[in-house]
């Protein structure tokens, strides 16, 4: 399985998300023997622009043209990232909650890979068609205070339900979330919040959607709010 794990904070030494998330890496790959991962730090990643030529091959895209030999050389660069998105088996997403959303650095990501044509297209009516099927996702996360659901700020938790919404409409609805919260209140609520976050990522590693079968030995075979 290639895990594609991509990175949306810059306390990369620091992070309890990544505390959380390279708990479950690290469950996982103990749990199956076929497991790759591959890493982009979006804080260290050279993202192609979304403006300029590359606007303008969007939109041409969009109406169904063929892109302009002017705008080949500069769209290559957002196919690539497409393409590395594409060829991953499963997403590992880390990304604290930043001003009740998504870090920007996560939403300029998005807003490359996200393309008609490759990610989804529109139907002969105007429906979305998802063209990203059979493939599961993690995304780790932690907020300053509570926003579970039931809590006083569940409806400001803009987070969650974005990334829900965006791989959803792309067509990546096996989506689970680990929210470490409250971290920003206490030190005593912060201490208990990522060791129940790291229990749950461990959890989750070694369970039966995300352990392969074969990992489990037969018994011939036995005769991190930033």
């Amino acid at each position: 399985m290639r895990l594609l794990h991509i990175i949306a904070t810059p306390r990369t030494g620091q992070s309890n998300t990544l505390r959380v998330s390279e708990t479950f890496v690290n469950e996982l790959r103990a749990a199956r023997n076929d497991v790759t991962v591959d890493v982009v730090d979006l804080y260290d990643y050279d993202l192609p622009a979304i403006a300029g030529d590359n606007i303008e091959a969007k939109y041409t895209l969009m109406v169904g043209q063929p892109i302009d030999k002017s705008h080949e050389e500069s769209w290559r660069q957002i196919e690539s990232l497409i393409a590395h998105f594409l060829a991953a088996d499963a997403y590992l997403i880390s990304a604290p909650m930043w001003n009740l959303s998504i870090p920007y650095a996560l939403k300029y990501y998005i807003d490359c890979i996200v393309q008609p044509g490759y990610l989804f297209r529109y139907n002969e009516v105007g429906q979305v068609v998802p063209m990203v099927t059979g493939k599961r996702m993690l995304c780790v996360t932690s907020h300053g205070g509570d926003y579970s659901p039931g809590s006083h700020l569940q409806g400001y938790n803009f987070h969650e339900p974005y990334l829900r919404s965006i791989f959803g409409f792309v067509g990546v609805t096996d989506v689970e979330f680990i929210s470490a919260q409250p971290m920003d209140v206490t030190p005593d609520l912060r201490d208990a919040a990522i060791g129940a976050a790291i229990q749950q990522a461990a959890a989750l590693a070694v369970s039966s959607g995300w352990a392969a079968p074969s990992a489990v030995p037969s018994a011939k075979a036995d005769a991190m709010a930033d």
